[in-house]
């Protein structure tokens, strides 16, 4: 029960240990630290908007050089946590606080990595909080951050690409809206169930309606659901236009 020691606490074999609340934190910080343990708390498939951490989340979290979450509303509990624990504010990154944030209806959209620019931010402060937790390791977390961002700009072109040679702007989400970033930053438009940190899954028939309406009157061919949702409104959507989920 006592607090935290001053010092970065090290893993068994010496190293840093970094604790990400869900897999896009985790996959940044996996390229920028190179041989640190770094662990995942959301399991694969897990629900983030109605996660609670366990107790050994808990000690995780309290005992690691550097947690990294998303922010906002949805994870409340990691902002009551570090308040909680009185973790240094410096052994924490918020995705969020990172980039200029989008707002959607009353709050934040916290899906701030799907933007490949947004992701080489959320990378470039890894980088910085690893470099002052570990100045040893600096210079190999800069090489190891700007490999990765070279990855990103790779993918940044080839979407631009793709937007720029396409024939329709419009995306159907027939779901949750998870993509809000990706599609300010290409500028494309489009049409949702919900925003993409609702906590609702059934949509109204006028909601489905107007969905319809926007698939038939611009031909869209597509309809898209967030991978594992039930998928019941896209697929009426679909029977009702003939369109593909």
């Amino acid at each position: 029960c006592a607090n935290p020691p001053e010092e970065a606490v090290e893993s068994s074999d010496g190293g840093m240990t970094i604790v990400a609340a869900n897999f896009p934190a985790y996959d940044f910080a996996r390229a920028v630290a190179g041989d640190a343990n770094v662990t995942l708390l959301l399991p694969p498939g897990s629900e983030a908007h109605s996660y609670e951490p366990t107790p050994a989340d808990v000690i995780a979290i309290q005992e690691c050089s550097l947690f990294i979450y998303a922010g906002g509303e949805n994870e409340e509990w990691a902002t009551q946590m570090i308040q909680n624990l009185e973790l240094d504010p410096d052994k924490a990154i918020a995705m969020l606080d990172v980039v200029e944030p989008l707002e959607e209806e009353r709050e934040y959209d916290e899906h701030v990595w799907t933007s490949p620019k947004n992701a080489a931010l959320i990378v470039h402060a890894i980088c910085d909080k690893l470099s002052q937790i570990c100045p040893a390791d600096a210079s190999e977390f800069a090489a190891n951050a700007d490999r990765y961002k070279k990855e990103l700009e790779r993918l940044d072109g080839e979407f631009r690409e793709v937007v720029d040679n396409g024939k329709r702007k419009t995306l159907v989400f027939a779901d949750r809206f998870p993509v809000r970033y990706f599609t300010e930053e290409y500028g494309l438009k489009y049409y949702a169930a919900f925003p993409g940190c609702s906590a609702e899954s059934e949509a109204s028939p006028k909601t489905v309606a107007f969905l319809i309406d926007r698939v038939r009157e611009e031909n869209i061919p597509v309809v898209f659901k967030t991978e594992l949702s039930n998928g019941r409104i896209a697929c009426a959507v679909a029977e009702s236009t003939g369109a593909k989920v």
